[in-house]
């Protein structure tokens, strides 16, 4: 009983690994850590999700093969598990006599005990940041020599922690975003960048200028504190708008401030 329990470890073990390599994968084509989590997850359970993020993939032709590669080794793990709880099923009833008397207390608390401690012992490698890092430089190498994968750890270069993220936002007609400039909108006075913009038409605009107008329907690609991404998406055109795009460089001007002095402070 015990080697089945062990093989369904070995198998647990195995698709942990499979996802994170595919989420280090789904990185180097530039998703961030916790999308690419996501969807490796998603593609290896089979369980499927109609998000802009799933799009994102369907779209791309490598996170595509990544995905197609995750379904391929989702259903050969699925019968693999489903054969080995079998067996542990099996073993299990050889553990009872006719009338349920346990032939063995022994060896089904050794069973149940390593089974146990092994499920603890993967959902805190799964869960730990240390392990993470070095097992994603260990993956990033192994992707690098073996495949044409550009890798890149997007997350950490762009800093994706404490509140910023890179987003995308859907422009509305009455949005106050709509209809103007780059540099009449001014984002970067309230900490939001704009890496590109994509046309309702399907051209893309990569390291848009000052003089890029945004139109009605376009999809920006920003990079911001995640607050102030939801904010903007519910900013409307008209005075109210530019009250609150005042607002929000005021609000970037302390915390600036506030970021110059404690670096003073520090040196």
């Amino acid at each position: 009983m015990t080697a089945a329990f062990l093989s369904l470890l070995a198998t647990l073990t195995i698709s942990l690994v499979v996802t994170r390599v595919a989420t280090v994968a789904f990185m180097a084509t530039g998703m961030s850590r916790e999308s690419a989590r996501f969807q490796a997850r998603s593609a290896f359970t089979g369980v499927g999700y109609t998000t802009v993020e799933a799009e994102s993939v369907v779209n791309h032709p490598v996170r595509r093969r990544i995905a197609m590669i995750l379904m391929l080794m989702g259903n050969l793990g699925v019968a693999t598990v489903a054969g080995t709880v079998m067996l542990s099923v099996g073993q299990f009833n050889d553990a009872f006599g006719n009338n349920n008397e346990v032939k063995d207390y022994t060896k089904l608390a050794t069973a149940l005990g390593v089974f146990t401690v092994g499920v603890f012992v993967l959902i805190w490698l799964a869960n730990s940041e240390w392990v993470e890092r070095r097992l994603n430089r260990i993956i990033s190498r192994a992707l690098r020599k073996y495949t044409s994968l550009n890798v890149q750890d997007y997350v950490a270069l762009l800093h994706l922690a404490q509140g910023y993220v890179i987003s995308e936002l859907r422009v509305e007609p009455e949005d106050w975003l709509s209809n103007k400039t780059l540099m009449q909108l001014a984002l970067p006075q309230e900490g939001v960048l704009v890496l590109g913009v994509q046309r309702k038409g399907g051209k893309y605009v990569g390291a848009p200028q000052g003089g890029t107008m945004i139109r009605p329907y376009d999809t920006l690609l920003l990079y911001a504190d995640q607050g102030r991404i939801e904010e903007l998406d519910t900013r409307r055109a008209g005075r109210t708008g530019d009250d609150e795009h005042a607002a929000a460089v005021a609000a970037q001007g302390h915390v600036e401030a506030k970021e110059d002095a404690e670096e003073r402070v520090g040196v």
